[in-house]
């Protein structure tokens, strides 16, 4: 069986972060990894705290996985500190990791900040460097530019501004009221291709960047060149936000195990 790690921070109500990774990386059928950043209390309606692990025993954590089972793919998701950054990039340079996927987390759905403004730096200078791809949306997309972006037209130009500063393939994630939920995959080469995605009316919508990084992560892993996992990864978010799970009282998880056998299903809601 292929391995992927994530290295991300903990949602304690279950639809985001590590939760929402390990769930995604299981259904596209890896075994998932983690090396836990942060602990958060958070739930639908937002971010209340985050405890975030010290330095040595996140590179604790990442020694214990490289030097067992080593991970054939890599999805990083929150990480708030410049100290926790260079530790994580110290980590995968040492160890030689592949197909690192990068989450720029800055903001998350309910509108909390979850990035520290003297990490933006480090991740900028450390990490992105060192991504196969990343997957910002539309927010992130115009910090790490520098400029707003409204406009399909607009999303391929910070794509390939971003790509030519850090040196990786870029996904450019549309939603937040632009292209109806198209992406765009901007490639180190200079080529461009657009993912159309149908707009699904489901206001719950927490974590769909951790699954999506995930699901593209499980699929490099399991040998996908780049764009055929992306494409995979958007057929599974899709099928998890159509899904229509509700739950909570703010913007509420998808249903990661939609694929799960129905029959199955209605049998554990019973018990």
């Amino acid at each position: 069986m292929k391995t992927a790690l994530t290295i991300a921070g903990s949602d304690s109500s279950g639809g985001a972060g590590i939760q929402a990774d390990i769930k995604t990386m299981t259904m596209n059928g890896v075994f998932a990894m983690s090396a836990v950043t942060a602990l958060t209390a958070q739930n639908t309606t937002g971010v209340t705290a985050i405890l975030n692990a010290t330095p040595e025993f996140l590179g604790q954590q990442l020694d214990a996985v490289f030097t067992d089972i080593f991970p054939d793919a890599v999805k990083i998701g929150m990480v708030s500190s410049r100290e926790l950054i260079h530790v994580i990039a110290g980590k995968l340079k040492t160890y030689g990791a592949r197909h690192i996927v990068v989450d720029p987390v800055m903001v998350a759905t309910s509108g909390a900040a979850l990035l520290e403004p003297e990490a933006v730096g480090a991740l900028e200078a450390e990490l992105l460097p060192l991504a196969e791809v990343i997957t910002p949306n539309i927010p992130e997309a115009e910090i790490l530019c520098g400029h707003a972006i409204t406009s399909s037209a607009g999303m391929e130009q910070a794509a390939r501004e971003i790509s030519a500063a850090f040196g990786c393939n870029v996904l450019c994630k549309g939603g937040h009221e632009l292209n109806d939920a198209n992406d765009l995959l901007y490639k180190t080469d200079g080529t461009a291709v657009w993912f159309n995605g149908r707009r699904i009316a489901n206001p719950n919508t927490h974590g769909t960047g951790c699954t999506l990084s995930s699901a593209i992560a499980s699929n490099l892993a399991k040998g996908y060149a780049l764009e055929e996992a992306v494409r995979r990864a958007k057929e599974y978010i899709s099928g998890a936000l159509a899904a229509m799970l509700d739950l909570g009282h703010g913007s509420g998880p998808m249903d990661h195990a939609y694929a799960l056998d129905p029959v199955w299903r209605e049998e554990a809601s019973h018990e």
